[in-house]
């Protein structure tokens, strides 16, 4: 199958990437790019697990193709941390224990940070909300919802 030749911004970095056009960004991601933090779910766009950001706004990855995100700057679970730091909703998460097995968890932490990022005070309604479509198989949802609120109040300014 002939190739093309992309250039993606991913975290914050041009990539030239060769793939085939009828693959998603899920799949060069992963295959190509190896970030292999964004998680193959139910492949329909109906888990949530392969969530991105594409210009700060959630994008499930098994349903876009990179050929249209030229230009564009998506956002990985890979590109959350910065030197070396963990994002405020990474560590909360950690922190908290809402990550069991952690299939779920890039999604969800990609996702909350563009609701955070929109609306940095949150409440637990809105929150549930945002995550709605992403589907965590091993938990009740409580330990991430106090995450997320967490994250947001220590972004705020406050501590618990």
């Amino acid at each position: 199958m002939p190739k093309t030749l992309l250039r993606l911004r991913v975290n914050g970095e041009d990539h030239d990437v060769a793939a085939a056009t009828h693959k998603t960004l899920l799949e060069v991601l992963r295959e190509e790019m190896g970030l292999t933090g964004t998680k193959h779910g139910c492949e329909l766009g109906e888990c949530g697990t392969c969530t991105v950001l594409v210009d700060g706004q959630p994008v499930l990855s098994c349903l876009a193709l990179p050929i249209e995100l030229e230009g564009r700057e998506v956002t990985t679970v890979e590109g959350m941390a910065v030197g070396g730091r963990l994002h405020p909703l990474q560590q909360a998460f950690a922190e908290l224990g809402a990550a069991q097995c952690g299939y779920c968890t890039p999604g969800i932490l990609l996702t909350a940070r563009a609701l955070l990022a929109e609306n940095p005070k949150p409440t637990r309604q809105e929150i549930r909300t945002a995550l709605a479509g992403n589907l965590c198989r091993c938990t009740g949802y409580t330990k991430i919802l106090d995450a997320v609120e967490l994250a947001a109040l220590r972004s705020t300014g406050g501590e618990p």
